[in-house]
């Protein structure tokens, strides 16, 4: 109920217009900033879990699958190369949660870097049309990161390392850990020669290899740039 006694009715252009008042007013408009920042960064924490949980399954399967490739018996050796199919499909849903993430953590930086940093440095001068392009992406989000440089920064940071242990473990176990067999009969797979599977998967690290290290122009936002501390507590 509102001061008069009359029901208020969302649906009144009024009503509907009420975030006006935040736009024009300063003290209205610091008192919502704050209640919308702590959901983001709620939001960016979820997304955050999904993230983890995704990396977490991978690594599970990688070493399931380690673990049954050399149990000994008759396992065969494809078993790695199966996982390393495994581990690309959680690649898949990694990078497409990142850039979800990334898109939420970018919306958070807009705010402390134009507003909060503003309030303790006001001789900086905050980026020019910062309360616009925010209120665009709420209205229309969309991603801030291209799927490459997603891919490429998820398979640095993760799943490289992974794809490598499994490669290496895989050219260990049709080699050395069959020595009575040559390479290209164990490396076969039921219905594909063993030959073609080893150009198979050495085109597959090749490509890899490519999109993992492949220069190109950050554009993601929020992470920590470069490896030297800064010494900013006195």
């Amino acid at each position: 109920m509102t001061d008069d006694d009359t029901e208020f009715d969302a649906t009144d252009q009024e009503a509907r217009e009420v975030g006006q008042t935040a736009a024009t007013d300063a003290e209205e408009f610091l008192s919502v900033m704050p209640h919308y920042y702590r959901g983001e960064v709620s939001t960016s924490g979820s997304l955050l879990s999904r993230l983890d949980l995704t990396i977490d399954w991978a690594i599970v399967l990688v070493t399931a699958v380690l673990a049954l490739a050399f149990q000994g018996g008759d396992v065969a050796a494809y078993l790695l190369l199966i996982g390393i199919l495994g581990v690309t499909l959680f690649l898949f849903f990694d990078v497409r949660r990142y850039r979800a993430f990334d898109a939420s953590r970018a919306r958070i930086r807009v705010l402390e870097e134009n507003l909060f940093a503003n309030s303790l440095d006001p001789d900086a001068a905050p980026m020019a049309e910062w309360r616009r392009e925010l209120a665009a992406d709420l209205r229309t989000p969309t991603f801030k990161v291209s799927y490459w440089e997603a891919l490429s920064r998820r398979l640095r940071k993760v799943y490289y390392p992974l794809y490598v242990l499994l490669g290496v473990a895989w050219a260990f176990r049709i080699s050395l850990y069959t020595p009575e067999q040559s390479w290209v009969e164990t490396a076969s797979i039921p219905g594909l020669a063993g030959e073609l599977v080893l150009v198979t998967v050495a085109v597959f690290f090749l490509v890899v290899t490519a999109i993992t290290f492949w220069p190109q122009e950050r554009e993601a936002r929020g992470e920590y740039h470069g490896d030297v501390s800064g010494k900013w507590k006195r």
